[in-house]
């Protein structure tokens, strides 16, 4: 049995292998609308994402999932986490992010926004990260024109070796404030998600990125553990996937609906906002 097999969800998404010269990566993608980069969690497209995926293509959206470590439908295990961190730990991009420097993987990311951006309609494209790749987001953004929107949720690395490694979203403070200056005048066009009580993606990334990009991020603080009134966990990590309970909602339920308003606003063609019947 394959892996597409295994997973019957994925037969509905075309799958192509995509290369920008140096870095070769199958790109997994399905829908119609505003085009979206979603970025996968450790250790890659595993079943959730996928389900965050099609909610995605049912709010109208284009979407995207590069698979940039792991098997796309494989379940996650702890041998699947470790092996995708191994991999990473060996990446030109890893080593970049260490040193606030951009990396192949957001040269590759930008090639994608560009291609997306061109064949999509819409004001451009937005793009999703999570946990490892949240920086790989923000990086994008702020070097590529054609992202219009960028979702920073539970964002996880440099890993928080020291204090200038934990407030940081491996981006310089220069590039973010060029970046909220050159859309000063815009909505924000930048949100940043994470549960109150998670040890894994610090508080200290949310303010710095409050304090260099100012008006152009909303950053939205769920609360978990001891915070919480709706029962999350204080080991909540995952906003928009595994954190989300639906029967009753929860509060990253909630938000994860206002996330869809949020790129729907930024992203639809010039008078079409309105949500798909």
């Amino acid at each position: 049995m394959t892996d597409a097999d295994a997973v019957p969800e994925l037969s509905r998404w075309q799958r192509t292998m995509v290369s920008d010269g140096t870095l070769a990566v199958e790109c997994l993608e399905r829908g119609d609308g505003p085009g979206v980069i979603l970025l996968p969690e450790i250790p890659g497209i595993v079943p959730s994402t996928i389900e965050l995926g099609d909610l995605l293509v049912d709010h109208g959206f284009t979407v995207v999932m590069p698979s940039l470590f792991g098997v796309p439908g494989r379940r996650p295990s702890v041998l699947g986490q470790v092996a995708a961190v191994a991999k990473l730990c060996v990446m030109a991009e890893f080593r970049a992010f260490s040193l606030d420097l951009r990396g192949q993987v957001t040269d590759f990311l930008r090639l994608v926004a560009g291609d997306l951006a061109a064949r999509a309609p819409g004001r451009g494209v937005g793009i999703i990260g999570m946990c490892f790749t949240g920086g790989f987001a923000i990086a994008t953004a702020v070097t590529t024109d054609e992202i219009q929107a960028a979702v920073v949720s539970q964002p996880a690395a440099p890993f928080p070796v020291s204090r200038s490694r934990a407030r940081s979203v491996g981006v310089p403070a220069e590039a973010l404030e060029r970046y909220a200056a050159s859309r000063a005048d815009s909505a924000p066009c930048v949100l940043g998600l994470r549960f109150t009580q998670d040890a894994r993606s610090g508080d200290a990334r949310m303010v710095a990125l409050e304090r260099h990009l100012g008006r152009a991020v909303t950053v939205v603080r769920l609360p978990s553990g001891a915070d919480s009134t709706d029962g999350t966990p204080k080991g909540a990590h995952s906003v928009l996937t595994g954190g989300v309970r639906e029967d009753p909602p929860n509060r990253a339920f909630l938000e994860r609906e206002q996330m869809f308003e949020f790129l729907r606003e930024r992203l639809a063609p010039a008078g079409v906002s309105d949500a798909p019947a």
